[in-house]
Parts: C-alpha cells; sequence; structure tokens
C-alpha cells in the first residue's frame, strides 16, 4: 500500500492556491474556467473488498456513465478500511476517498488534513458489531471487563464500543481497547490474542461463521441513534478547481448506489466475487435487502444530524476536539 501513501505539495495546498496564483500573475482564465468546470479528464477513486465502491469498479456501468462526460476513471487499491484512503487523498495519490466511515474522516480533518466532504451516504439496515468467540465466555457487555477489544482508532468499531460501554454504564477503563486495522484484528480474534472485535460488514460476518463467534451488540438492533455515516471525501483544491467534475462523481455514485438498491441479489453476487466468502455469508447480505439513500453536502437537516454524531464523539473523545462540520464542505 506504500505507493499510495508519498506525500504531495499538490495535496497540501489546498484552496488558498487560488489566492496565490492570482497574486502571482497566473492565468486567472483557468480559475474562472474551474469555478464552473474541471481542470482534469480523469479521475483516481479508491476502493476496497466489500461496499458500493467495490461493485461500482466490477459492474462496470460507473466508468461508462462517467466517460458520456469525458471523464476518465482509474481505480487504485483495494484499501482495508476508510483511514487508508483519506490518506492517500491527502497525499495527492488519489483523488477521493472510498466512501467509509465519517467519524475517521473527522479525525482526519481535526489532524489538519485539507479534507472536503462532497457526499453523504445512508446504508440500511446497518449491521456493524461487537462478536466474541462461543467458548469465551462473553455474552453481554459487560463481560468485557477485563477483556480486550479490537477496534479501528477513531472509527466504526471505537465508536460502536464506546457507545455500548455507555449504554451498558461499563467504565472505559475497565476495558482495553487494542487499535488494528480489519486485516490484523481478524487473526487477533481467531487466536485469542483479543477477546473481542468491533467491526463492520463483511468482516464482521464472515468472522462470526469462521470463528464462531456471536454478537454481543449490534449496531441495528441496540444502538439508539445513529452516529456514524458513510462519506466521500476529496481535497479542498481538487473541488475548487474541478466542481463539476466532482458533481459529476457523486451523480455516478448515487445511480450506483439506486441500482445496488433494486437489484441488491445481483449486487450481492457480485460483492462476493470480489471479496471471496462462502456462500452462507453471501445469502445473508441478500436476505438484508441493504438500500442506499444520499445525501447532498447543502443538505441542512442531515448535516444537522452529523454535528450532533460529531459532538458525542469529541465528549466522548473518540474525536479529539471540536469540528464544525459546515466548514468541510466541497463547494459545488
Amino acid at each position: 500500500m506504500s505507493k499510495f501513501a508519498n506525500p504531495s505539495r499538490r495535496g497540501f495546498l489546498g484552496g488558498a492556491a487560488f489566492g496565490i496564483g492570482a497574486l502571482a500573475g497566473f492565468d486567472l482564465s483557468q480559475t474562472a474556467e474551474a469555478a464552473t468546470g474541471r481542470v482534469t479528464d480523469a479521475v483516481r477513486l479508491t476502493w476496497g473488498l466489500s461496499g458500493l465502491n467495490l461493485i461500482a469498479k466490477e459492474r462496470g456501468q460507473f466508468e461508462k456513465l462517467l466517460a458520456k462526460d469525458g471523464i476518465k476513471v482509474e481505480w487504485l487499491g483495494p484499501f482495508p478500511n476508510h483511514a487508508p484512503t483519506l490518506q492517500a487523498v491527502t497525499g495527492g495519490s488519489a483523488d477521493f476517498s472510498f466512501g467509509g466511515s465519517t467519524t475517521p474522516a473527522l479525525a482526519a480533518i481535526i489532524a489538519g488534513s485539507p479534507l472536503v466532504f462532497t457526499q453523504f451516504v445512508v446504508y440500511e439496515p446497518r449491521t456493524t458489531a461487537i462478536i466474541a468467540k462461543d467458548d469465551s465466555g462473553i455474552n453481554r457487555i459487560e463481560d468485557l471487563v477485563g477483556k480486550s477489544v479490537a477496534v479501528n482508532r477513531s472509527g466504526l468499531g471505537e465508536f460502536l464500543l464506546v457507545a455500548a460501554l455507555e449504554k451498558h454504564k461499563v467504565d472505559r477503563s475497565a476495558v482495553k481497547f487494542v487499535y488494528l486495522n480489519p486485516p490484523d484484528a481478524a487473526p487477533a480474534l481467531a487466536s485469542g490474542k483479543v477477546d473481542a472485535w468491533s467491526m463492520w460488514s463483511p468482516g464482521v460476518d464472515i468472522a462470526r461463521l469462521e470463528y464462531k463467534a456471536h454478537d454481543i451488540f449490534h449496531e441495528g438492533r441496540d444502538l439508539d441513534f445513529q452516529i456514524d455515516y458513510t462519506s466521500y471525501l476529496t481535497t479542498r483544491k481538487f473541488a475548487t478547481e474541478n466542481p463539476a467534475l466532482v458533481r459529476a462523481v457523486n451523480e455516478a455514485f448515487r445511480s450506483e448506489g439506486k441500482w445496488i438498491s433494486e437489484n441488491s441479489n445481483e449486487a450481492e453476487y457480485i460483492a462476493q466475487k470480489a471479496g471471496k466468502y462462502s456462500d452462507q455469508v453471501r445469502d445473508q447480505f441478500i436476505a438484508l435487502n441493504r438500500t442506499y439513500r444520499y445525501f447532498p453536502v447543502k443538505d441542512e437537516k442531515f448535516l444537522s444530524e452529523l454535528q450532533k454524531a460529531a459532538d458525542w464523539l469529541v465528549a466522548r473523545k473518540v474525536l479529539p476536539e471540536p469540528v464544525k462540520v459546515s466548514d468541510y464542505l466541497a463547494q459545488i
């Protein structure tokens, strides 16, 4: 994955480049054109081994749709989770994150990454869960006292564990948080190096079957309100220079989400082929009949919910400091 981690000056300049360029006597006609159009005909998109981006890449209709606007798509990956795709975008190796958790996105923004949200997605039902092996003796959240739980830092895994402990009145200090990305967390659970794992689909579903595990807290069933959302991000500079391209990419993802929502059976077969998991896991996903709803960056009601979630995460120190979501939206 190292080829996506090289820092790039382009990735860190941000929107300030326009003001600097104008003062230095650069061609202002390019800036005027960028306000309504684009300065590139190619877009580099990240993907992982699950989710909408995987299906978009495998199905091929996404690229055909953008080709109608003269935009060429390059797919980069696979990535294990959202955070590395955010690093790739910040470092200039990719143009969009892969449609992942808002929590690591906000953490990256707080840390200084020049990122902005381009749109948001809510998929239902949500199936992120905290699981433990059947022979572990862990059957409820209270049983985690003195135990270790694998989570991804500032991501879905960590916030779900924080929420579960709070709901069941278990002090966070009584549970050991072990920060691992999914490829390392799965074998850690299998070998007993951690006692439980907080994870999303399909990883949690595969682990539940392969390691004979069970849910002790399930997002869709046990979480009282949604704290984390799916999101796409790019750099502020890229969005400022290429608003028409960002709009086209947004529309292509919305079209893909609509197709998946209406063709969940076929979509799950596509995902299974790339993810290489069992028919049993695939059939579980088909039964869920997932749907995708998209929200633009100008949707004030949605943004108020996301801000509430961000404030919740800050209050519980999943995020290190307050962040005003409305300051980090693509102006498209």
